[in-house]
Order: C-alpha cells, then sequence, then structure tokens
C-alpha cells in the first residue's frame, strides 16, 4: 500500500537506446564497452558517468517493509530519494530497477550502496550466463551477494528472455531488469502488501529466495505451452506432414534449447546458495531455497523430456514422409507394370507389317481392347492376391 503523501509516479517512459526486439534465438554474448586489450575490469562510478545513457528511461521502485507496515513508492527525483535515510521500522528495503538505459540511475545505486565495479559491470552487460558470486567486505565495498538469473516468457507467441541481477545485503536488496516490460514482481509485491505474510517476518535474503522462487515458477506455464505446441505439432506431422510442420518443429527445438542454456546454469546457481554459507545469507533462507532447487531440477527434467519429443517428432516426420513417399512409388510401379505389356501389345500391332491377316477383320479392333482389359485386370488380381496393392 502506497501511504497518503508519498511520491508517486514513473521516471519516464520505458525506451531503450537500442532494439531489444532481436530474435531470441540468437546466442547473444556480453559485449565490453571498452573492448581495448588490458582495459581495467569492472565498470566504477565514474566509469559510469562517461557512458552514453538516457536519462529517465529507467523506472525505480522502492519497497521499505517490516513485520508491522508496508510502503511502496515509485521514485522520481532519486537524488533526493537516496539521500534519505531508510525508515525506522523498516527492516528491509526493496529497489527494483527496471530499464538499464539511464546508467545515472545505475551509477547513483553503485554508489550509495558500494558495489563492486565487476558486479556493476555484470549488470550492465546482458546476456550473462546464470552464476552466484560472494563479495565479502573489502575497503569501501560492503559485503554482497551477487546474483545473475534468466526469466524466461512468451511475448506475441515468442519465446523473449532477460536477464535479473540482484544484491543482496543484510537489509538491502537491489534488482536490476534488463527490460521495463510486465509486472515480474507483482505476486511478491502483492504478498508484501498483505498485513502479517510470511514474507514481512524474515530479513532481506528470504526476499531474495521469493524473487528467485517468482522466476523459477514462471517457466512451468511456459513449458506447458510449448508442451501443447508440440502436442499439436505431432498430430498434424502424422495427418499430413508439411515444410510448415517441420519450420515449427525445429523453432520448438530452438527455444528448448535457450532454455536448457539458462536452466542448467540456474540449478548451479541454487545449489551454490544452498550448500556455501554466507553472512548475508540466512540459514531459514537456505532451507526454503531447496524447494527452488527441487524445481529448478523438474524445469530441467521436464525441458530434456521435451526434447526427447522434438526429436520424436522429428523422426515420426521423417517415417511419414518416407511411407508417404514408399506409397507414392508403389502407385506408379503399378501403374507402370499394367501397362507394359499392354504398351508391348499396342507397339506390336502398331507396327507397318504387310501381312498381319487378322488387321483386316472386324473383330480386331474390339478384340484388341478385350485382350488389354483382360491382361490389366489380370495382373492387377495377382497382384493383390500376392498382398502388393
Amino acid at each position: 500500500m502506497t501511504p497518503a503523501g508519498a511520491p508517486t509516479g514513473t521516471a519516464g517512459p520505458s525506451a531503450r537506446d537500442e532494439d531489444r526486439s532481436e530474435d531470441t534465438m540468437r546466442l547473444r554474448f556480453p559485449a565490453r564497452f571498452d573492448a581495448a586489450p588490458g582495459a581495467r575490469p569492472g565498470l566504477a562510478p565514474e566509469d559510469l558517468s562517461r557512458l552514453p545513457s538516457t536519462p529517465g528511461a529507467a523506472r525505480v521502485t522502492c519497497v521499505d517493509f517490516g513485520p508491522e507496515e508496508e510502503r511502496t513508492v515509485e521514485v522520481r527525483d532519486l537524488t533526493a530519494f537516496l539521500a534519505e535515510h531508510r525508515p525506522g521500522w523498516s527492516a528491509v528495503r526493496w529497489i527494483d530497477v527496471a530499464g538499464l538505459s539511464d546508467l545515472g540511475v545505475v551509477e547513483a545505486l553503485a554508489r550509495k550502496y558500494h558495489l563492486h565495479p565487476l558486479a556493476v559491470e555484470d549488470v550492465l552487460h546482458v546476456g550473462q550466463r546464470p552464476k552466484c558470486e560472494a563479495y565479502p567486505t573489502q575497503g569501501e565495498y560492503q559485503a554482497r551477494l551477487f546474483v545473475v538469473a534468466r526469466v524466461a516468457g512468451l511475448v506475441d507467441g515468442q519465446l523473449r528472455e532477460e536477464q535479473v541481477s540482484l544484491f543482496v545485503g543484510h537489509a538491502t536488496v537491489l534488482t536490476f531488469r534488463e527490460r521495463d516490460e510486465g509486472e515480474l514482481w507483482a505476486p511478491i509485491r502483492h504478498r508484501l502488501a498483505v498485513a502479517g505474510s510470511h514474507l514481512r517476518g524474515h530479513d532481506a535474503s528470504y526476499l531474495v529466495y521469493a524473487l528467485l522462487d517468482a522466476i523459477v515458477d514462471r517457466w512451468f506455464p511456459l513449458l506447458e505451452e510449448l508442451g501443447d505446441r508440440l502436442e499439436r505439432l505431432e498430430d498434424e506431422v502424422l495427418e499430413s506432414p508439411s515444410r510448415a510442420a517441420v519450420e515449427k518443429v525445429h523453432a520448438i527445438r530452438r527455444e528448448l534449447l535457450v532454455l536448457r542454456r539458462a536452466a542448467w546454469p540456474m540449478r548451479e546457481v541454487i545449489g551454490s546458495l544452498v550448500r556455501e554459507p554466507h553472512e548475508c545469507l540466512s540459514e531459514t533462507t537456505r532451507t526454503y531455497l531447496r524447494d527452488v532447487h527441487d524445481h529448478i531440477v523438474q524445469v530441467i527434467e521436464m525441458i530434456e523430456a521435451y526434447r526427447e519429443v522434438v526429436s520424436s517428432v522429428q523422426e515420426t516426420f521423417m517415417t511419414a514422409t518416407s511411407n508417404r513417399m514408399n506409397e507414392v512409388m508403389k502407385v506408379l510401379t503399378v501403374v507402370g507394370t499394367v501397362f507394359i505389356p499392354i504398351t508391348f501389345l499396342a507397339g506390336v500391332y502398331g507396327m507397318n507389317f504387310r501381312h498381319m491377316p487378322e488387321l483386316d477383320a472386324r473383330w480386331t479392333y474390339p478384340a484388341f481392347w478385350l485382350l488389354c482389359g483382360g491382361v490389366a485386370g489380370g495382373m492387377l488380381l495377382w497382384m493383390r492376391r500376392r498382398g502388393w496393392i
């Protein structure tokens, strides 16, 4: 819920300075902003200030919550917002950034919360492999747990995936989404708005568990949709195999490959969070993360099962095509075989021989057709008794 008088609004339109509508089947690799050999690793705040940016292109939302109260604010003036301290009643502050074009937002948060430059670089270089990295307290940098996850979904029937980066502190959670599309965190915000919810009574790491659980749970309806499409394609291939059906099968195969590339590292990420202790990760959260690990294992098993179904559909198409070709060749062979003797008779009586006495008889023409019909009928009857047709 938003208290009366709390600042509301958006930071501006959700625009990106580059077209993000590229085909998700194309493998994307993170590119360095500064690709010069030997360049300093990471992106410090002063580096971000020198990079091209689109002010107002990111939407920043802050959620403060504790056991007794919750407040959600959409931030307009980020500088003034960061200058204020977290309310005393707030046990956890969650700041969500949707859209990465406004590097001023990333820079301000990196300065405020002393984010490690290597992690900031991974946030902006989208296309990262899901991973989990622990940054201990070192110099000006505070202890943080950094997690990169991949979110997948269907947009207009096409697979779209994006990168989500999470920073976990003792009382602060920062999330950075690649695009400002849809309400990825709507179920979590709804749970936080409910008084006495289980989510309010735990620390920041438990919120991260809920966020990761929401990310993994989004895979199940996606896989169910792919499964339904596979069933329809299997029926289509059996009834009328065509090039269009094969193209659809290959499209699903590519989508499953993209999902597999994201799901396997996600299992490693969740597994490492369960196994390896960290000062920003409570034991209660590690216990609940086991359930998320079970879910991602189920996702992987479904992906592997659907990949086998795709292979089976492809084999079915090849078999159906081969059977169809065999039927066509059988018909052509029967027709050719039946006409061989008829062609022979026509060739004999089509010769310009002078001494063929039956050619002068009146019954010759109908007799010729009766002979041809008898030969053809006899051959067809013989083939049928042999089981060839």
